[in-house]
């Protein structure tokens, strides 16, 4: 491998999947100032709206996310064209 083209920064992260609280540990280079402690150790967490563990593809359930109100937006937008 060429010398100096990777980032220097690889250390676990926690990752938490917001829809159902379930929380992994990975290798990452993302920036965060937020930390969480899993089993005694602090480590850096990203916060995820969606993950395998709560994926209709991975899980086998439909399963509606709408943390941002996208539906309500829709549904108040064209409720004038209702009849």
């Amino acid at each position: 491998m060429r010398k100096g083209i990777h980032p220097e920064n690889y250390r676990l992260v926690a990752f938490k999947d917001m829809s159902n609280e379930d929380v992994f540990l990975t290798k990452s280079t993302a920036n965060t100032n937020e930390t969480l402690e899993v089993d005694g150790v602090e480590y850096p967490l990203i916060k995820m709206e969606i993950s395998r563990t709560s994926h209709p593809f991975y899980t086998g359930k439909s399963k509606l996310v709408d943390t941002a109100g996208r539906i309500d937006k829709f549904k108040n937008k064209y409720a004038k064209f209702k009849k």
